[in-house]
This record gives structure tokens, C-alpha cells and sequence, in this order.
């Protein structure tokens, strides 16, 4: 929430540095993500990014000044020439081209900003750039001065004009340091804080902090005598506990007061009309929102008097909101209706039908308290999150409803001449009684571990506006009726008071005993050295959601990518997005979308993931197998000097292979074997494999297939990728390792190429190779394949690097040979192969 300073203090004393009520705020829950300043040199201690500091505004350049008189330029039709008496002896002409005000016009304030001023100004560009103002001819008229508007001083982003300041404005020459400048705090209020949607609970807050009383409104109104001519009806109180209906005729709609829409602005909401602004308004300072309807638009829909009721809607019910959009609503839906039907949806959004307009002259004003879960469904079943159905999602309490209509009944009197009718209709079925808690002395020291003396306890409590009686071992305390969230008795008491207190006031104490000595847990230990072992490969680890959707998981499958198959994925009863209905099955579809993301700033990806995925069991909680997965794509390596990026080979099927070679080689996994597999629907069928750790098969890897790279909106580039089951990896690491020393005596290195069957693996010629070498053998490297027309048909040439070696002596040649012989032999006899110099040429 944003929550300009100027507009805070009208309500409490803050401290006189903002730095210190930031850091109070922020140690009390109210952490602030954001700081914001408009036209004010940033204060000692406060620290602000420099894109949101603005310009400051001098206080002797840019001013007050009012308008004598406008005529137009004598050689510019849109150029008008502005008199103004800026509080400095003579009046200045200015020449401006402001579309919001007119030749004949005069009387009104306007900023203005002198030779040297600083601003905003878009270049040719379209860049957002700082000029400073100088003399210079317009049209032949000398012009030294402007007449600003909200974008030139850093406000806004809009160009819709000069700003026109009020009547009741400070005189010309006033500095508008004094009259605008602000410092604007973006404080993340979390659930269980939400009656801090509202600078009045804000308030409170910091009355509590610093010691300072609260200075809330004065909402008193005249009224006529005419009663309220509208009944309200509420079918489920417990979906609407209260509402009330204040009728305000003789409004005149029209721009709000300066000072009001600054405030909006500040708090980063658009001016619109003051019968928005003042709902608006009122929402903010109160946390209550409400809605205004167009009265003679009921009264005609009724043909008389209108009656509201509050009820569920009907099945296939349709009602056009005020984004002009048509919705189709369900029994889930709550809806404010009339005889004809649903004129609002509850708490989200009103109708269009019954909308406030230039021509309306009579307000029927909303003010009502909703279940904030039936709020929170239908918002998020439209994608219609806006500040009221924020607040309503979170709670308000139904006691807020009546200060809040009064408030901005007082305002729709003040700014725009309305007549508020006596006989407010307020229906309230359903009282929320406040709570009433005995918080025992004893309680708090369980809890908080130290004494808390009793004066602070019920300063603390006070200031938070909790009624407290002292007993004998303790207090009886009574909730005010602006909380919702004290639901767990005495202990959110005993957190109000070590929040307000300081969290970090609180005393340190040492451990009574010592602490018991760790005990490892394997399987976690050996997910961070997977971690650091694919790091130490140039992979970086991603974290995605957990959360997916239908659509996404889709996307694997090559024949229809994209298809939903119901029933396969755990799905959410209540998500928050469209995106993030079921429980991930895979971690690829994350995986992927991050990798898409970062190809637009590199050329190269290289990533992993270690995450669980949900598999639904029958009437059971899901399984949830942890998973690893790994996605290549781009370039093998990084450019050089003497290697450029476009004469980098791309990343292959076979580099993804090294990953995985080197993953078990490097825990240790026995026996660990390839084959090819063309079963697995998102895999090239052409280009994948199939781990196998002692038999047993333990994840699948190779390219995507192209539909579904396609799907994830690679374009013409080869994605590698891999999942493997790391619960069964994990389960297959032994506990320990056997080694043997190194050989001390030169290896003897001998080359051996033979032709197979083409579809023989070579992972099968090579382990027969290893199996007939026996301990001489200390290496087996592949390092060339080729196919040609010198060969028979349907074979390959497998040419290996053989190395043989013994622990205890240099081997002979003859020793050298007698094992080549025996490695030839056994190819020949197991796998039919021919030995290239010898049986082929």
C-alpha cells in the first residue's frame, strides 16, 4: 500500500525524521518494499532508489502563481500567452500550448516554474529525459518561465495538461515544496495486518509505536429531512453480515478538488470524477470500499421505489460490469440486485447499467461488509483484483461500514454540493460481537520467556485501541471493532505486545542445556553435493513453482500439445491463478519456461532442478518422488578471442550424455549403462536414451522433440533435456567406494576398430571389450564412428583407444599382444564383428 506522509499526518504525529518511522514500522510488521519522493531533497537516512527520488523542486524557481489573464499567440493557434502573478513584484507572461485551459480565462493558480527550473521533458527519442529551463524565443515572443504539469515535475507519467491548483491554495510565490512535496512510503501489508489497508489503520499503528494519540475524522453532515426512499433486503447474513444505503441528491459530478486527487495520485490511484474519487478516498483512508449507483436509473429499473437485495446469484444470471465486459454468473457468485436484476457483483465490481454518469443528480451510496472468502472466489474466478476486492478478500470489519458512509456522504456534501437525506437505511442482521479475553500475566511470560511490566502491557493494548480492565492476574481484554484477526485468544495478544514492544527489545538467554549433537540426514546431504557436483559442470540451479497447469504439462505431448487430460494431476479446489491449478507432474514444463526466459538475454542455458512432483493416489495424499532434471540448449561454450560465438558448435545430444556420464561417475553409481529408448513421448525418438544404474532404469534423456519445442516456443535451435528419478539415484550411492592405487609403470596404448551392425550400441562393444581385457585393461576410449560405402551394408566402424596397464611392472609385447588377441577373439565370437586390417581392408 501506498501511503503518502502529508496525508498520514493528518491523522497522528510522526516522528520528524521518516527514516526513523520506517524502520519502526518495518521492525513492527509493516515492511516497507518501496520509497518514493516527489519534489523534496531525500532526508538524512532514508534510502531511495535513484529512478524514485525525482527532482527536487526549487524553492525559489518553481511556485505558486495565479492567472491574471490568457490570450491567445498572435502567430500559433495552439499557442496561448498566460499572465500570471507569481508573488514577485511585476507579473510574467508565459507561452503555453496546455490544452486544459483556455483564452478569456483567469483567476485560476497554476504552478510555475522560473529560469533555471529542472524537469521532465520526453526527447525525440520517446526518452524520459531531465532539462533545465531557459530563455528562448517562441514564435518570436521572448519566453523565460512555463506553466507545469504533472509529468515536467516528476508526479505522474500522464500529459494531460498544466495542473490547476484550488482557489484555497497558498498565495502566489508560495514555494511548491510546501504545497506538493511528498514523501510516499510502499509498506507490504501482509493477511493478518489487512486492517492496514487503510491510512487510518496505519495510523493506529503508529500511535502505538510512538506514543502519539489518533486524530480520526469529524463526521458530522447536515441532513434533510426527506427519509431514504429504498428498502434493502439480505437473503444469507452470513455472506453479508451488514449494509446500508445512503441516498444524496442535487450531487453535481465534476473534477475533485486539487488536494484530494493529489492524494489519490500519491497513493496510486488515478483522479477520475469526484463521485469516483470520494469512494475512492474514503477507501483508502477508512479501508471500507464502497460503491455509488445511479438512484433515478433504480428508481426508473423499479418503477418506484427501488428495493436492494443482497443475495446469490441465479444460474447462467448475466450482468455487464463497468469494464463494459459481459459476465456469466453462478449460485458461487454473491450479487447486489434489484426487481429487474444483478445491478453489482459483491465486492468485486459494479454494474454498468446503474453507473454514475455526468448526468446523474441523485447517489444511492454502498456501504457493506462481505465474507471475504465468497469475495475472494468470485475475484479470482473474473481476474478481478482491484483495490475494494483486495480489501474485502482479507476481511473488513462490519463496524467499519457506518463511519465510512458517513465520511463520504460528508465529502459528497463538501465537493459536490449533495443533499445527504436523513433515515439512512442500514440493515445489519448480523452483529459481529467484539471478542473478550482474559490474557493472564502469567500467560505472557510462558510465552514470551520474560516479564513484561504491567504498564506497558496495557499502553501497548491501549494505544491499539483494546478496552482493558485490570483483574487479579491480569486483564479482561475487549477487541475494537477494527479487528478481525485476533482469532487465537491470549497468544495474538502477547504478539501484539512483543511486536509493538520490539522485536527487538527483546532479552537474549542462553540455553539451559547443551545442544544434542546433529545427526545427518543422507538423503539431503547427498541433494546438495548432487547440487554442487552439477554446478561444478557449468550448470546453474533454477527454482519454479510447484504450481502448474493442465495447458502446460500439455505441452509434452508431441501429438497434441497442449491437450488437457483430466484426472492425471493433483488439482488445487481453490487456486490463485488460471496458471497454477494442479500440482506439477514434471519438473520440465518449469524448467523449460525459465530456460525460453532467459535465451532473450544469452545465447547459451545450461540448467538443473532438484524438486518434487505430484502424483495422485487414489483416495491418498499424492506421492511425491523427488525428481532431478537438466535442460541444455545454445552454444556448447562461451566466445573468445579466437573463437567467436557464431563458430561455436551448438550443444548436442551427446554433451547432455557427458552431463550425466560425469553425474554418476562422480557418485559412484555401479554399473551404469545407456541404451536407446523411443518410447518417451517429449523425446526425439531418435535422440534419447535410457539411464541404467545396476540394471535398474533410472530416468530418461535427449533432445525435445521438435513439436514440443515448438509448444514451448523454441524456435530453430536443438533443447536438450533430462529427468531423472533422483530418489532411486540416490538410493543406488553406496556408502562407500573401493579404490586401488594408480599404476606407476607406463601404460602401453593400442587402437583397435571393428565393424558391427549398425543398430549395435556401442556401449555393448565396449563392455565386451572390458570384459574379455581383464585387469590389463585400464582404458577404453571411443573416438571415432564412421559409416561409408567401404563397409558392408548395414554396418559401422567403431574405432577405440585401448590402453593396458598392470599395477606391479612394465608389460611386454607379447603380454601387450596376447590380451589384444584375446579382446579381438571375443568381439568376433559374441558379436559377430570384423576386425578393420584384418578381416576388412
Amino acid at each position: 500500500m501506498l501511503v503518502p506522509l502529508s496525508w498520514l499526518k493528518d491523522y497522528v504525529e510522526l516522528p520528524k525524521n521518516p527514516a526513523d518511522l520506517v524502520e519502526r514500522l518495518t521492525l513492527a510488521g509493516l515492511e516497507s518494499s518501496g520509497l518514493y519522493v516527489y519534489g523534496l531533497p531525500v532526508p538524512e537516512g532514508l534510502r531511495v532508489k535513484a529512478e524514485n527520488a525525482g527532482l527536487p523542486w526549487d524553492r525559489d524557481k518553481i511556485v505558486v502563481a495565479k492567472v491574471l489573464k490568457i490570450e491567445k499567440h498572435p502567430d500559433a493557434e495552439k499557442l496561448k500567452m498566460v499572465t500570471v502573478d507569481y508573488g514577485a513584484g511585476e507579473p510574467k507572461t508565459v507561452i503555453t500550448g496546455a490544452p486544459n485551459i483556455a483564452p478569456g480565462q483567469s483567476g485560476m493558480k497554476v504552478v510555475l516554474g522560473l529560469k533555471g527550473s529542472r524537469y521532465f521533458y520526453t526527447d525525440k527519442d520517446g526518452k524520459k529525459t531531465v532539462f533545465t529551463l531557459e530563455p528562448k524565443k517562441l514564435r518570436g515572443i521572448d519566453n523565460d518561465a512555463m506553466c507545469m504539469s504533472n509529468f515536467e515535475l516528476g508526479i505522474a507519467e500522464d500529459h494531460d495538461g498544466i495542473i490547476i491548483l484550488d482557489d484555497a491554495d497558498p498565495a502566489p510565490g508560495t514555494p511548491l515544496q510546501d504545497l506538493l512535496g511528498d514523501i510516499v512510503v510502499e509498506l507490504d501489508v501482509l493477511p493478518n495486518m489487512a486492517r492496514c489497508l487503510s491510512l487510518l489503520g496505519i495510523a493506529r499503528e503508529v500511535a502505538a509505536l510512538t506514543g502519539g494519540t489518533v486524530r480520526e475524522p469529524d463526521l458530522s453532515v447536515p441532513t434533510v429531512a426527506d427519509s431514504a426512499s429504498v428498502k434493502v433486503e439480505i437473503e444469507n447474513p452470513k455472506l453479508c453480515p451488514r449494509y446500508s444505503a445512503t441516498i444524496i441528491r442535487d450531487v453535481t459530478i465534476g473534477p475533485a478538488p486539487r488536494w484530494l486527487g493529489s492524494r489519490l495520485r500519491y497513493a496510486g490511484m488515478r483522479p477520475i470524477s469526484n463521485a469516483v474519487d470520494i469512494t475512492n478516498y474514503v477507501m483508502l483512508e477508512y479501508g471500507q470500499p464502497l460503491h455509488a449507483f445511479d438512484y433515478d436509473v433504480l428508481v426508473k429499473r423499479a418503477g418506484g421505489v427501488p428495493t436492494i437485495t443482497v443475495r446469490s446469484a441465479k444460474p447462467g444470471e448475466k450482468i455487464k460490469t463497468l469494464d463494459g465486459q459481459d459476465r456469466e454468473l453462478s449460485p458461487e457468485d454473491l450479487v447486489i440486485a434489484d426487481t429487474v436484476g444483478a445491478i453489482a457483483i459483491a465486492g468485486v465490481m459494479g454494474g454498468l447499467d446503474t453507473e454514475v454518469t455526468a448526468t446523474t443528480k441523485t447517489i444511492l451510496l454502498e456501504s457493506a461488509s462481505f465474507d471475504f472468502v465468497s469475495v475472494r472466489k468470485t475475484a479470482r474466478k473474473f481476474n478481478l483484483f482491484s483495490e475494494a476486492s483486495t480489501r474485502f478478500s482479507k476481511g473488513v470489519h462490519p463496524e467499519v461500514v457506518g463511519p465510512a458512509a458517513k465520511r463520504a456522504a460528508q465529502l459528497f456534501h463538501q465537493h459536490a454540493g449533495g443533499k445527504v437525506l436523513s433515515g439512512v437505511v442500514d440493515n445489519y442482521p448480523a452483529p459481529l460481537p467484539p471478542r473478550v479475553i482474559e490474557l493472564n500475566k502469567s500467560e505472557i511470560h510462558r510465552v514470551l520467556g520474560f516479564e513484561l511490566p504491567p504498564e506497558e502491557v496495557e499502553r501497548v493494548l491501549t494505544a491499539l485501541q483494546f478496552k482493558v480492565e485490570p483483574t487479579l492476574w491480569g486483564w479482561t481484554v475487549t477487541t475494537p471493532p477494527t479487528r478481525l484477526d485476533i482469532q487465537a485468544g491470549a497468544a495474538d495478544l502477547i504478539e501484539e505486545l512483543a511486536r509493538v514492544s520490539g522485536y527487538d527489545k527483546l532479552p537474549e538467554s542462553l540455553l539451559a542445556q547443551e545442544m544434542p549433537p546433529p545427526i545427518g540426514n543422507r538423503t539431503l546431504e547427498l541433494e546438495e553435493h548432487v547440487r554442487d557436483l552439477l554446478v561444478n559442470e557449468g550448470l546453474s540451479e533454477a527454482i519454479t513453482y510447484s504450481l502448474s497447469s493442465e495447458e502446460a504439462e500439455g505441452k509434452l505431448n508431441p501429438q497434441s500439445p497442449g491437450t488437457v487430460v483430466p484426472g492425471l494431476s493433483v488439482a488445487l479446489k481453490n487456486p490463485i491463478s488460471p496458471d497454477r491449478g494442479i500440482l506439477r507432474r514434471t519438473l520440465l514444463p518449469g524448467l523449460l519456461a525459465v530456460a525460453k526466459a532467459n535465451l532473450e538475454s544469452t545465447d547459451r542455458v545450461a540448467m538443473f532442478e532438484l524438486g518434487p512432483v505430484f502424483l495422485p493416489v487414489a483416495g491418498q495424499l499424492p506421492d511425491e518422488p523427488a525428481r532431478l532434471a537438466v535442460v541444455l540448449t545454445g552454444r556448447r561454450g562461451t566466445a573468445a578471442w579466437d573463437q567467436p560465438a557464431e563458430k561455436l558448435p551448438a550443444a548436442d545430444f551427446y554433451d547432455l550424455k557427458g552431463v550425466v556420464e560425469q553425474l554418476a561417475a562422480d557418485l559412484h553409481l555401479p554399473k551404469v549403462a545407456f541404451q536407446t529408448v523411443k518410447t518417451v513421448p517429449h523425446l526425439h525418438p531418435g535422440r534419447a536414451a535410457e539411464l541404467l544404474v545396476a540394471g535398474q532404469p533410472v530416468g530418461t534423456f535427449g533432445e525435445l522433440h521438435p513439436k514440443v519445442a515448438k509448444a514451448f516456443e523454441f524456435k530453430d535451435r536443438a533443447v536438450l533435456v533430462a529427468e531423472l528419478d533422483l530418489a532411486a539415484v540416490l538410493k543406488l550411492v553406496p556408502d562407500r567406494y573401493p579404490y586401488r592405487p594408480f599404476s606407476t609403470y607406463p601404460p602401453a596404448k593400442r587402437d583397435l576398430a571393428v565393424v558391427v551392425a549398425d543398430d549395435l550400441p556401442s556401449e555393448k562393444v565396449k563392455a565386451e571389450l572390458v570384459a574379455a581385457g581383464g585387469d590389463l585393461l585400464s582404458g577404453v576410449e571411443l573416438f571415432d564412428v564412421y559409416r561409408g560405402d567401404t563397409l558392408p551394408p548395414g554396418t559401422k566402424s567403431l574405432a577405440f583407444a585401448l590402453s593396458y596397464q598392470a599395477a606391479d611392472r612394465t608389460l611386454g609385447d607379447k603380454e601387450i599382444q596376447k590380451a589384444h588377441e584375446k579382446i579381438e577373439g571375443r568381439l568376433k565370437h559374441v558379436l559377430k564383428a570384423q576386425i578393420r586390417g584384418k578381416d576388412l581392408t
